[in-house]
C-alpha cells in the first residue's frame, strides 16, 4: 500500500523508468489525488473507483478515449493507487471497443506522495507522446469525444495547449477563465464577469508547454517535485499560448458526495 506518511526526503527516491521500449502513451489520466472531500467514501477507495452509473468513474473517459482510437493511456496514482493497476490492470478489452494498453506512473511508490498535475504530468512526460491528451479521472463527461481531428488540428498550431472550457457550474459561479472571439484563453482577474467559463481538466497539450526552463523541473521529474498547474497555464495565457473551445454536454466535477449521489439516482 502507498504510504502517505513516507518522507522521501529520509529516503531518495529510487523511481523505475515508465515503460521503458513501449510506444509514447497517447493521453494521461490524472488519478492520484487522496479525495478529501469525498471521505468517508475515499477512506478505503481512490475517488476514480467509486462507481458511477454501474462503472468505476475513470472508466468512463478512458472507454471514451479507446472509441476515439486512444488506446495508449497512462494513469498516474498515489493515494491507494494499487488498487486502481489491480483492477484495470496493463491491458483492458472492453465489448466492442479496442484494447487499451495502460501504463502506470506510482507517485505514491516512488516518491511517498502525489506531485500535484504538473509535477505528475512532467514525470510522466518521457512516457508520453509527443503531441498528448490529459484529464482527470474524477470528471465525469460522458459526452466527450476524444476526435483524432482535434489533436491533428492543435498538433499543427502555434499554440503549446488546448483546454476544453465548460459553462460555470454552480460549484464555481465565478468562473476560471475568459475566452476571446479569437479561441485564446483569457487569464481575468478574480472577480471579472467575463470570467464565464470553468476548465474542464480536459486538455491537449504539447511538450513544449512542460519544458524545463518554464516549470523549473527536469525532464521526467526524478527528484519527485510537487507542482500545480493553474501557475503553469496562467503564465502561458499571458504569453497567449493557450487556446479552447466550449464543451456544452454533461459535465460534473464529482467532487463532493452530494455530487456523486446526483449522479447515481436510487
Amino acid at each position: 500500500m502507498d504510504d502517505p506518511h513516507h518522507n522521501p526526503h529520509n529516503n531518495p527516491p529510487q523511481p523505475m523508468p515508465l515503460n521503458p521500449g513501449a510506444p509514447p502513451a497517447q493521453a494521461m489520466i490524472l488519478a492520484a489525488g487522496r479525495g478529501e472531500r469525498m471521505r468517508p467514501l475515499t477512506d478505503l477507495r481512490p475517488k476514480p473507483l467509486l462507481t458511477v452509473q454501474g462503472q468505476p468513474l475513470m472508466q468512463w473517459p478512458m472507454q471514451a478515449l479507446g472509441r476515439g482510437g486512444f488506446v495508449r493511456q497512462l494513469i498516474n496514482t498515489a493515494w491507494l493507487g494499487e488498487q486502481i493497476s489491480a483492477h484495470f490492470g496493463d491491458r483492458v478489452n472492453w465489448p466492442g471497443l479496442p484494447e487499451l494498453q495502460l501504463t502506470y506512473s506510482h507517485e505514491g511508490r516512488d516518491f511517498g506522495q502525489a506531485l500535484e498535475t504538473a509535477g505528475g504530468i512532467v514525470r510522466a512526460l518521457p512516457a508520453l507522446a509527443e503531441v498528448f491528451w490529459v484529464l482527470a479521472g474524477d470528471v465525469f463527461a460522458p459526452d466527450f469525444v476524444f476526435a483524432p481531428e482535434a489533436l491533428q488540428r492543435f498538433a499543427a498550431s502555434p499554440y503549446t495547449a488546448h483546454l476544453w472550457l465548460v459553462p460555470n457550474p454552480a460549484h464555481n459561479p465565478g468562473g476560471d477563465f475568459g475566452l476571446s472571439a479569437t479561441g485564446q484563453v483569457l487569464n481575468l482577474p478574480k472577480g471579472d464577469t467575463q470570467r464565464r467559463f470553468t476548465f474542464s481538466t480536459i486538455a491537449l497539450y504539447k511538450h513544449a508547454f512542460f519544458d524545463t526552463a518554464i516549470t523549473g523541473i527536469a525532464h521526467g521529474n526524478p527528484n519527485g517535485q510537487a507542482a500545480p498547474l493553474a501557475p503553469l497555464l496562467r503564465s502561458a495565457m499571458d504569453r497567449g499560448e493557450i487556446s479552447a473551445e466550449v464543451y456544452t454536454g454533461r459535465w460534473t466535477d464529482v467532487g463532493t458526495p452530494d455530487r456523486l449521489a446526483q449522479l447515481n439516482p436510487n
